[in-house]
């Protein structure tokens, strides 16, 4: 099957979701991308919360948006899609967790590669500064771990969390809590850095070209 192309309708359409859902159930499948495209980023992140492999992430996210797109029709207006959208993906990423009985981690980097050279290039320096960050958040336990990517490094609200995880509000924060004292100052003063983990590009292309061939 070819890839979707779209033309008429950017990534960035003016659209809102629910918009954009109607018109997928009324026919309109190539829209679908644009969906797919406002979620990329946020998901990732997300399942690197629970998930240590790269490509097994991306692999999650491709069966996440398949079966959201097959259960469309099931979407409630009442929550927002991309809550309901990251549920479908814990889900799938905890039932995976749970059959390869792998120890989630966030992913192992050699240690040399936290040695600095003492070089003065401010971009070598903001590249440590965001693979140490990346450590410290995968040394946190995976319940921790999950609520502080989506409230530090997402920027999600309590709600949209504690609606994501199905757990209460106070639960999220007392979470949320624990995860920085757990983190060292110096490095939680770093997590306001929204650029680790990223999910764009050719990573975002790839993703969004696979689903489309597949719905």
């Amino acid at each position: 099957m070819r890839v979707v192309q779209i033309s008429s309708t950017p990534p960035f359409s003016p659209l809102q979701d629910i918009e954009v859902i109607q018109k997928v159930l009324s026919g309109e499948k190539g829209l679908f991308e644009i969906l797919l495209r406002r979620n990329n980023q946020k998901l990732y992140r997300v399942l690197r919360g629970y998930l240590t492999d790269h490509d097994e992430v991306v692999d999650v996210m491709q069966d996440t948006y398949v079966t959201a797109y097959e259960k469309l029709d099931q979407f409630r207006q009442s929550a927002q899609f991309s809550t309901w959208l990251i549920r479908i993906g814990i889900n799938k990423a905890l039932k995976r967790i749970y059959q390869s009985r792998k120890v989630v981690s966030i992913h192992e980097v050699k240690e040399s590669q936290f040695q600095s050279n003492q070089q003065p290039e401010l971009k070598y320096m903001q590249t440590e500064a965001k693979q140490t960050l990346e450590m410290a958040i995968g040394s946190l336990a995976e319940k921790y771990r999950s609520a502080y990517i989506m409230k530090e490094v997402e920027g999600m609200s309590i709600a949209e969390i504690s609606d994501c995880l199905e757990i209460t509000e106070s639960n999220v924060k007392v979470r949320i809590h624990r995860a920085k004292s757990l983190i060292k100052d110096k490095l939680y003063q770093l997590s306001a850095s929204t650029d680790i983990y990223e999910f764009g590009n050719k990573k975002c292309d790839a993703l969004t070209n696979k689903v489309m061939n597949l719905i």
